[in-house]
């Protein structure tokens, strides 16, 4: 008897940045991968190429969440992992009423994986002891909030808080686990300025790139004792 296919990872908005470093890391190790996307890029047809699964899906209303679970089970019968990558970084602004920045931080960072885990959840049970998990992206603000991004920084909270939450509902089968990034990687139009005022803001003043989150990422997958915690990728920013 041959071995069985190996289950699907399953990454949400990973049309870019970390989301899409990690996907081809994935790809690249021939694990099969499902990816969600909101806009259509080039770099989704990268993924295609690659033998990514990419559904498009709009996590802006809970139906659309239900409609993208809905499509991925009908993709495959069984998930080893999800990462919950999609994101959006709103500040509370005089031209976005402050119902509406509220609601949009919520939507993403708690419907989307809240409707998702349970949605899901038969697709990661089933498999054995550790087998699969789940890792939510929250941010280093849970821990000191933020002033300019108060909406998105208690959205990140809720988050983390159903890290626990999860951990607590789905073990011993299932590990849940976040991941509380601060700079990782700049964007291309970040100018100098910026940068060097960003990379002052951490202990060790540097931007490391997404390895040193798919790093992490590997060694949550691989361990069979890791559950409910939160990992910070921050440089030493809190502490700064």
């Amino acid at each position: 008897m041959g071995n069985a296919p190996l289950r699907p990872i399953l990454i949400t908005g990973a049309g870019r940045r970390i989301g899409l470093a990690l996907a081809h890391h994935f790809l690249s190790q021939h694990q099969p991968v499902i990816v969600s996307y909101r806009t259509e890029y080039d770099a989704i047809e990268g993924l295609r190429k690659a033998g990514a699964v990419c559904i498009q899906a709009d996590f802006a209303t809970d139906d659309g969440i239900l409609a993208f679970a809905d499509k991925v089970k009908s993709t495959t019968d069984g998930l080893r992992a999800i990462v919950h990558n999609a994101s959006a970084w709103l500040a509370e602004t005089p031209e976005t009423s402050l119902s509406e920045t509220l609601a949009a931080m919520m939507q993403i960072h708690v419907h989307a994986p809240y409707l998702l885990n349970h949605a899901l959840q038969d697709l990661l049970c089933g498999h054995g002891h550790a087998a699969s998990d789940i890792i939510h992206f929250t941010d280093y603000v849970v821990e000191r909030g933020s002033d300019k991004h108060i909406a998105y920084a208690a959205s990140k909270a809720a988050l983390d808080n159903m890290t626990r939450s999860f951990a607590r509902k789905l073990a011993p089968e299932v590990k849940v686990n976040a991941i509380a990034p601060s700079l990782i990687m700049f964007n291309d139009h970040d100018d100098a300025e910026y940068r060097q005022k960003a990379l002052n803001k951490s202990l060790m003043k540097i931007a490391p790139g997404e390895k040193e989150v798919i790093d992490l990422i590997d060694y949550l997958l691989t361990s069979r004792y890791v559950t409910g915690r939160s990992f910070g990728v921050d440089g030493g920013r809190p502490l700064n």
